[in-house]
């Protein structure tokens, strides 16, 4: 015989071993004692929660010779054609292949006709929502007034997709996400009855990667189970079969970040893409990491609220002292931003080394979380009390040397400072856009001195024929021969520490005039 997945296996046959809906599940039964059935059914909810499922069981109890405390005896001839997928009582149909006009009014057609045997016909109509707008016209007559035998039964994961005519025609049930503990003690029982040895924290790993989904969860098991047949399974062998990383290698970046050590963390990215693992599902259980974290941070009593071991709640604690909830709310949020996008991406590595350096680097961005990332980094070094910079990957004090003003301003030079936006103006687009970045001070030898920040500003200027460009627009502005030169400086440190600012300079004369 065949090997059959443990999924289609182990699907429950009747309503107590459904898991995490029983508030479904009761009111079911209840209608069912009662005989106070409805005429359509709308289930609704994310994929793998037991829409199909209780649908099938829901059509197998109202068909059943001998219902048993609301449930399928499973003996009888109906209960057994509907567990073969042969009774003529039962008709699935997957909305999204068969989702035209045509395909409905055969369904219509074959309404009028009564059940050869049993109670109900029950027609479960999967992925509703791929229906044409034809073809939900052409049910809504139906749906609303059937033949006393029958049963619609619509299953959707995106309900928002369904016109609200036929939504007023049905009872709707919304199926939610399945806890964590739940699917793994499911879990539990599905390895005790295929006699396979696995770890809990690898079962609770399992649960949670699944995301509330039950199949989800039990289909992963089985690919798990699959790979080391045969073998216990562990935590570890989980991680490799899933392409997931360990929580340490987590907490070692946050920490790599946290010291805004860029190369550490495209380092560690590269030990995590060396090793195989899924970039994807890096990016998510890493945000799962600091949502962790944010609520450890924020949070008093966590007992109930993260899922994680003792060790690792540890090492959370003590993390959480090592920032605030601002800065971690900013690292969730790019992290979010990146899981938006990296799912299609063919270059998702470097999506996420970009988002690693903007961690690193809040200068980079320009939002108010960034901005306060900013400040507290510059309060870190004023506490230090003189400011730092790093070179070849060591942090060095290095003194401020002091600025000293300029005995005279050349006229002209003046005239240049004042006029200096309308100069700015007169030029190409491109020049305009740097220029804008620029500072004017004086150089030693007296003349116009252009400051430029390192990066992209300071390449564009060493490019030859730049620094004649900027010349000859000065000079045509002023109508006289002016020399300029130009010079880079540190963006990351004030441009007063390193020279002076003659249009902060020049400007506080005239407002004193």
């Amino acid at each position: 015989m065949s090997y059959t997945a443990l999924y289609r296996k182990f699907r429950p046959d009747n309503f107590k071993d459904v898991k995490g809906q029983e508030h479904i599940v009761t009111t079911l039964q209840n209608q069912i004692a009662a005989d106070r059935i409805g005429h359509a059914y709308l289930f609704c909810g994310t994929r793998g929660t037991g829409k199909t499922t209780i649908a099938k069981l829901f059509a197998k109890t109202v068909n059943c010779e001998h219902p048993v405390d609301g449930n399928p005896c499973g003996e009888c001839a109906s209960c057994k054609a509907i567990a073969a997928g042969a009774s003529m009582n039962v008709i699935e149909i997957d909305a999204a292949s068969n989702n035209g006009v045509d395909n409905i009014r055969e369904i219509i057609d074959e309404v009028s006709y009564s059940p050869a045997e049993g109670k109900y016909k029950v027609y479960i109509i999967d992925e509703v929502h791929m229906l044409s707008i034809g073809a939900f016209n052409a049910l809504l007559k139906t749906l609303e007034e059937p033949p006393s035998y029958c049963i619609f039964i619509l299953a959707t994961t995106e309900v928002h997709k369904i016109p609200i005519t036929i939504l007023s025609r049905c009872q709707r049930y919304d199926f939610k996400r399945i806890t964590i503990d739940t699917i793994a003690n499911r879990l539990q029982e599905l390895i005790t009855a295929e006699e396979v040895e696995v770890e809990e924290k690898a079962l609770r790993y399992i649960a949670k990667t699944a995301d509330g989904s039950m199949r989800d969860a039990i289909s992963l098991l089985d690919q798990c189970i699959a790979f080391h047949f045969g073998q216990k399974l562990t935590y570890d062998m989980v991680l490799d079969v899933l392409g997931a990383v360990d929580t340490a290698v987590f907490s070692r970046l946050l920490r790599e970040i946290l010291d805004r050590n860029v190369l550490g963390c495209i380092s560690l990215l590269e030990e995590i893409v060396m090793q195989g693992r899924e970039l994807t599902q890096f990016v998510s259980d890493f945000t799962w990491y600091l949502r962790n974290l944010l609520l450890v941070k924020t949070t008093d009593d966590i007992e109930d609220v993260i899922d994680v071991s003792t060790d690792n709640k540890n090492r959370l604690k003590e993390e959480a002292q090592m920032t605030d909830a601002d800065t971690i709310i900013r690292y969730i949020r790019i992290f979010s931003e990146l899981s938006g996008t990296i799912r299609y991406s063919g270059q998702k590595r470097i999506l996420i080394e970009i988002a690693l350096i903007k961690l690193c680097k809040p200068q980079m961005e320009q939002t108010q979380d960034a901005l306060k990332d900013r400040i507290k980094a510059l309060e870190e070094k004023i506490e230090q009390g003189i400011p730092m910079v790093a070179v070849q990957g060591n942090v060095q004090a290095v003194p401020t040397p002091k600025v000293e003003l300029p005995k005279a301003i050349p006229e002209e030079i003046s005239e240049i400072v004042r006029n200096w936006p309308a100069i700015v103006n007169t030029a190409a687009n491109m020049m305009k856009a740097q220029l804008k970045q620029a500072k004017v001070s004086l150089s030693a030898d007296g003349k116009l001195l252009l400051g430029v920040p390192d990066g992209i500003e300071s390449d564009y200027f060493k490019m030859e024929g730049r620094k004649e460009e900027v010349e000859t627009l000065i000079s045509n502005y002023m109508q006289k021969q002016v020399e300029v030169t130009i010079q880079s400086y540190d963006p990351e440190r004030n441009f007063d520490e390193q020279y002076v600012d003659l249009s902060k300079l020049i400007q506080t004369e005239i407002e004193e005039e």
